[in-house]
């Protein structure tokens, strides 16, 4: 017999309705907490359409260019997981305040930015504030709304905004270059972040402080292990794999991440609890949040390029190109509450797998001179359905359970997965592009569709590996009235 899914063993019927000055306070802090992740979500791809503009500026190579996602995602996903213990010792609050000031100050820089060196410095501190702000918006949400449908609604709002946040990214970027330059898709951070900073202590409870100290070992191991894997994916993709820097950055890599399991194993309070993986369904769905956007990350990065190298679109209209994603995943997303209450994670989580490996699958196929239309619509569409059945549900698996003083731990852990899957992802399809395109021969346009054809075909394999991941790990559950309701 299945064991309930985490996702849904909560209270089964609907609390009572909140009085009117709860609901309307638990709206103002909902609204002020995921514009504040949305600013971490758009940044994630808001350059992506800018790309071209930003290696014609500051001189970027064809696979260096990748560090301008990188730089900041890299710098976010290792720094998560500190981020989330800053939180629990400093306040929630407190910590998410000063993560969204770094934010906007990082993005100023980074839109003043006069070469490729001051943009990829810029890009780093702002993946520093996302990892300050992240985890604290996730767990303020935990501790703020009750177990239950209120947070799962709640949950729900969150993960559209994670997933809507990329594709709003690419539409946003593409009319802010196309209109004035690619500087301001940075440049607009600022007067967002300092609004959301004055509105948090006026809005948002603070937490309280727990007593203890950061993991610095920890941190300082975890992400100098992950720089030095994600730097030897992008020297092997414009190398080869026999450059010795290459093979001494995966062995670097491999030493400090075993390092970082021992420390971690050891440490009285480490940044990444591995209690929080003794759970079966728990650890299934972590590792889910690391495949998920592994194969996603890479697709926008080269669909962008292939959008507007290949089929000749502007910034703006490759941007817009994104919004039938954008449309079915936020359509989607709005229901995902209600099927996870009567289905339970799994089956939504395995649907929407299937459906991001068959969106690589066909964008795999892709071929010189296929238009848009017939080669880019349908996958995109399909990818906005598979990431809107996919996410949130996952999230709500590691996250039920999760008492209070482990919610920033667990959130931390689950955004750091999630955005260190991207960076890896992206590497390693950047990888695949540069093997597959290094003695290419024919136009431009023919390398650019032949190596991202390839990147597609990789990303439709760890999309196979997340559902088989998820097929075998994740529990099932027997449907009853009472779960039903």
């Amino acid at each position: 017999m299945s064991t309930p899914s985490p996702s849904t063993s909560s209270t089964t019927a609907e609390p009572p309705s909140a009085p009117p000055e709860s609901a309307t306070r638990l709206r103002a802090v909902l609204l002020v907490i995921v514009t504040a992740y949305l600013m971490v979500g758009v940044d994630s791809t808001v350059v992506n359409v800018a790309l071209p503009d930003i290696q014609r500026d500051l001189g970027f190579s064809p696979t260096g260019l990748s560090w301008v996602l990188n730089a900041y995602t890299l710098a976010f996903g290792g720094l998560l997981l500190l981020g989330g213990r800053t939180g629990d010792i400093l306040g929630r609050r407190r910590t998410l305040t000063l993560g969204v000031l770094l934010f906007a100050g990082s993005s100023l820089l980074g839109g003043l930015a006069v070469d490729d060196g001051g943009l990829l410095a810029a890009r780093a501190l702002q993946g520093v504030g996302a990892a300050l702000t992240a985890p604290s918006t996730l767990a303020l949400i935990t501790t703020n709304f009750p177990e239950g449908p209120r947070r799962h609604h709640a949950l729900g709002v969150y993960s559209s905004t994670a997933g809507i946040g990329a594709s709003i990214g690419l539409v946003l970027g593409g009319m802010l270059t196309s209109w004035a330059s690619w500087r301001w898709a940075l440049l607009i951070n600022v007067p967002i972040g300092l609004a959301v900073a004055l509105a948090l202590p006026r809005l948002v409870t603070e937490t309280p402080r727990q007593a203890g100290r950061f993991d610095a070992p920890g941190a300082l191991t975890g992400t100098a292990g992950t720089t030095s894997l994600v730097y030897s994916f992008i020297r092997v993709s414009e190398e080869g794999w026999s450059d010795t820097r290459a093979l001494l950055g995966f062995t670097l890599a491999a030493v400090l991440l075993v390092g970082f399991a021992l420390t971690e194993s050891r440490a009285q309070q480490p940044i990444m609890p591995l209690r929080l993986f003794a759970d079966r369904d728990r650890a299934g769905a972590f590792v889910g949040v690391l495949l998920l956007p592994a194969g996603m990350f890479g697709a926008f990065y080269f669909l962008t390029l292939i959008s507007q190298q290949v089929l000749d679109y502007s910034p703006l209209r490759a941007g817009i190109a994104f919004l039938p994603m954008t449309a079915v995943m936020f359509t989607t997303v709005r229901f995902v509450p209600r099927m996870l209450a009567r289905f339970g994670a799994k089956p939504l989580v395995l649907t929407g797998m299937t459906l991001l490996a068959t969106a690589g699958a066909w964008l795999w196929r892709l071929r010189p001179g296929d238009g848009y239309a017939p080669a880019l619509l349908g996958p995109l569409v399909i990818l906005g359905v598979g990431i809107g059945l996919a996410l949130m549900p996952l999230n709500a698996t590691i996250l039920a359970k999760v008492t209070p003083h482990e919610a920033g731990a667990a959130s931390g852990l689950l955004q750091t997965l999630q955005w260190l899957g991207g960076t890896l992802g992206l590497s390693v399809l950047v990888t695949v592009y540069g093997t597959a395109t290094r003695d290419a021969t024919g136009t431009p346009t023919d390398i650019l569709t032949h190596g991202a054809s390839r990147a597609f075909g990789t990303a439709a394999l760890i999309a196979l590996t997340a559902l088989l991941v998820a097929a075998f790990a994740i529990r099932g559950r027997r449907r009853t009235p009472t779960a039903d309701a």
